[in-house]
C-alpha cells in the first residue's frame, strides 16, 4: 500500500522564497491548502527549527512541526517545493523543501522513503533537472512504494 496517495502530494516548481522562514511558510501553506493541517502548523515548524535544523543534506530540508503540533494535523500529506535558486538554510544550500504532516506517525515512513531518494546524488540531479511536476512525481515514486 502506498505511503501517500498521489492526491496527498503537492508539488511546486516555481516558488521563489528568498529565505528559510519564507520557504517554511510556503511549505506550510501548501499543506494547509491541501486540508492536511491548520494554520497552527507553521508556528510549530518554526519552533521545531529552533531546537534542531531540518536540513538533511543534498540540497534538502524537511521542515515539520513539533510533537505538540499533532492537533494541527488533520491528515497525512507532503508538500514538495523545488527552488531554482538555492536558499540559505543556516549556511547550507537548499533547493528542495519538503513539508510533511503525518497522522499516527505515518510521517516516519514518509521521511524514510524521501531519505532513500535523496541519498542518491543521481536521483537528486534528476529532481533538479525534471521539466515538470509529473516528472518529479515519477522520480518520487520511491515514496509511494
Amino acid at each position: 500500500m502506498p505511503v501517500l496517495q498521489e492526491s496527498q502530494v503537492r508539488i511546486h516548481t516555481e516558488d521563489t522564497a528568498p529565505t528559510k522562514s519564507e520557504a517554511m511558510k510556503e511549505a506550510a501553506e501548501i499543506l494547509e491548502a491541501a486540508g492536511a493541517v491548520t494554520a497552527d502548523y507553521y508556528p510549530a515548524m518554526l519552533e521545531r527549527e529552533k531546537s534542531v535544523s531540518t536540513y538533511m543534506g543534498n540540497f534538502l530540508a524537511i521542515p515539520h512541526g513539533t510533537n505538540d503540533a499533532k492537533d494541527a494535523i488533520k491528515s497525512s500529506a507532503l508538500s514538495f517545493i523545488r527552488y531554482a535558486t538555492p536558499i540559505d538554510w543556516d549556511g547550507n544550500p537548499v533547493r528542495f523543501v519538503v513539508g510533511i504532516a503525518g497522522v499516527n506517525n505515518e510521517h516516519l515512513d514518509i521521511l524514510s522513503k524521501i531519505a532513500i531518494v535523496f541519498s542518491d546524488e543521481d536521483e537528486v540531479q534528476k529532481l533538479t533537472d525534471a521539466p515538470d511536476t509529473a516528472a518529479i512525481l515519477s522520480i518520487l515514486g520511491e515514496v509511494n512504494e
